[in-house]
């Protein structure tokens, strides 16, 4: 078992040696424009591309919630979009996050991080835009991640 960490910093300058992967929650909808996807874009343009090709072409592959894109933008960093978030706004139906698709594409990284040797980097995932909580958010990536021994950080920003 590995223990979270959490520093101020910018999920997308992760503080790591060796491979890392940057997790992020992504809608259902191919929607990309708002919250921390823009500083994903600012600092690399393929995991959006990725995305949208990803959304465009979803009658021939896994595009849904649940399912997780790995994009390598550097070698030694890949971007996991994770869908994790139904549509764009809290509505009849609740807020956006889904707490069970989060869980399966956490699932889903640790598979890969273990695959790569990779550290996992992240923001409060599902905690903006997406309407999710910390105190539910939290217990999933320390039973999908911390207790399967993937070195986990996430960042707050300043």
């Amino acid at each position: 078992m590995t223990s979270l960490c959490v520093i101020q910093g910018d999920a997308t300058d992760p503080q790591a040696a060796g491979p890392k992967i940057v997790a992020h929650v992504c809608n259902d909808l191919g929607g990309w424009g708002k919250g921390f996807v823009v500083a994903v874009s600012r600092r690399w343009p393929e995991p959006e591309r990725a995305y949208r090709r990803w959304h465009r072409e979803r009658a021939d592959n896994d595009f849904g919630l649940g399912a997780v894109q790995f994009v390598e933008v550097r070698r030694d960093i890949t971007v996991a979009n994770m869908i994790g978030q139904h549509g764009m706004r809290t509505g009849s139906k609740g807020k956006p996050i889904r707490y069970e698709a989060v869980e399966q594409c956490l699932r889903t990284v640790a598979e890969e991080a273990r695959a790569r040797k990779a550290s996992v980097h992240m923001p409060r995932i599902g905690c903006g835009l997406a309407g999710g909580t910390w105190a539910r958010i939290g217990p999933i990536v320390d039973a999908t991640l911390c207790r399967s021994g993937i070195p986990t950080t996430v960042y707050d920003l300043g």
